[in-house]
């Protein structure tokens, strides 16, 4: 019998992927454990691994297909002594799992648009029939639990709209929601976001933004799966987390000396080369993980169900990557030597440009870190990364002219922000967090000690 081959949910977030690269071709023996492909999520590259043997007898989604829903059939494997030919004939949609969404077909969308907008010949024998004049719209049958099915148009005209798709009744094939049934919503002011409870979607609808330039002026450059996902998890971080702002000018001369000294003390392999180089991010990677161990209060997550207590610090640090940025995590930071932090976050980092990080790396931190100062940034606030319920934003340091003791003296300076959610962390617990870290930060002994 033949096996399909499915696209996989390789997070828990995930609900679609990009065939980033088959390693297999049509027609190759295929055993299991065997890397097959490479999917493309919102955050990495991640390689598939054959769970059957058999001969490859059909890729089912081509190379650099995005939006591929997860348990759609991307292939189909023959078994040994079946005829590889008729098994590449056989339709992929019959052997899709029950209520599996199917894979894009290898269209353009605007053609796809265009063939769901145009007029239909006859309605589907189930479509709703037109309300009588004043009377209200009968209310949408409710869908079952699980992820809706709704063609490219009907998605996007429900986003400019704000129209909640859980919501509506589908009149396409399979309960699919398509154009008609999202412009039923709009005209009857029914499926709304607001009506579950969901915040409204903000700003302006693509329509509204074209029309403000005229064509020719701009290059319309399609978003990808990445930039999406940080686009809606930021603008979910501002509509739903009440941010709040402190901000700490930290003297980091001793630290700079410190650094000097420990890099210069590294030892070096027989080609010359140090067993570790300290970064300035190494310090205030360790610094905040020892205030939030300090600050317990502040090393928390929000719920509904209740506050979440943190056992160990786990910190997430912003690494800028080719179309967006990511948060791997240097997992018990409190508990970890500089060297290893330097080790560790040069090892994530590196994987992270190259896409190769796991979900476990880069998901499920207690805190977050964003580092701008290599950029020359002096100062500035970071959106919260939920569900976390802080984030330190560091800026560069810099030398400055400060008074002490009264007289003006030049020091290094590093302003630091923290962004806070004040749901889970009040003014006084974050202040207590900041000043410890500023403590570790300005006197590294302390830093190195643990105290």
């Amino acid at each position: 019998m033949p096996i399909p081959i499915l696209m996989p949910a390789l997070s828990p977030t995930m609900t679609e992927g990009k065939i980033a690269r088959w390693l297999k071709k049509e027609g190759e023996e295929v055993h299991a454990g065997d890397v097959i492909a490479e999917i493309e999520t919102d955050k990495a590259v991640m390689e598939l691994e054959a769970t059957d043997e058999g001969t490859l007898a059909k890729i089912v989604v081509p190379e650099g297909a995005e939006g591929v829903p997860v348990n759609a059939v991307i292939a189909v494997l023959a078994e040994d002594g079946e005829d590889v030919a008729e098994v590449a004939q056989i339709d992929p949609a019959t052997l899709a799992p029950a209520g599996a969404q199917a894979a894009p077909k290898a269209e353009q969308p605007k053609e796809a648009e265009k063939a769901e907008a145009a007029p239909k010949q006859a309605a589907p024998s189930k479509a709703p029939s037109p309300a009588p004049a004043g009377a209200s719209p009968a209310p949408a049958a409710p869908r079952p639990a699980g992820r809706v099915f709704a063609s490219p148009l009907a998605k996007r005209l429900a986003k400019e709209h704000g129209i909640d798709l859980s919501l509506i009744a589908g009149s396409g094939p399979r309960g699919r929601i398509v154009k008609r049934d999202v412009e039923a919503a709009i005209a009857a002011g029914t499926g709304r976001a607001a009506a579950a409870g969901a915040a409204m979607p903000g700003g302006m609808s693509d329509a509204e933004i074209l029309a403000l330039y005229p064509q020719g002026s701009y290059e319309l450059r399609p978003v990808d799966s990445m930039r999406k996902a940080i686009a809606s998890r930021l603008t979910l971080s501002k509509q739903t987390v009440p941010h709040f702002y402190l901000t700490v000018d930290c003297f980091i001369d001793r630290l700079l000396q410190a650094r000097k000294a420990i890099n210069a003390e590294a030892p070096t392999d027989e080609d010359g080369k140090p067993a570790w180089k300290l970064s300035v991010n190494d310090f205030v990677i360790k610094a905040w993980a020892l205030a939030l161990k300090k600050v317990p209060e502040a090393n928390v997550t929000w719920a509904q169900r209740g506050m979440l207590y943190h056992h160990q610090v786990d910190v997430s640090v912003a690494v800028a990557i080719e179309g967006g940025l990511i948060t791997p995590i240097i997992r018990a930071a409190d508990t970890l030597d500089l060297p290893t932090i330097s080790a560790t976050m040069k090892d994530l980092a590196a994987r992270a440009r190259a896409r190769r990080l796991k979900p476990e790396e880069y998901q499920g931190g207690t805190t977050s870190i964003s580092n701008l100062g290599m950029f020359g940034i002096d100062q500035f606030a970071a959106v919260i990364n939920p569900p976390q319920a802080t984030i330190l934003a560091v800026g560069q340091g810099k030398e400055r002219v400060v008074a002490e003791v009264g007289q003006p003296v030049v020091r290094t300076v590093m302003t630091v922000t923290l962004s806070a959610d004040h749901r889970a962390v009040d003014g006084a617990v974050a202040a207590q967090a900041l000043t410890a870290f500023r403590r570790y930060i300005e006197e590294p002994a302390l830093l190195l000690a643990g105290f």
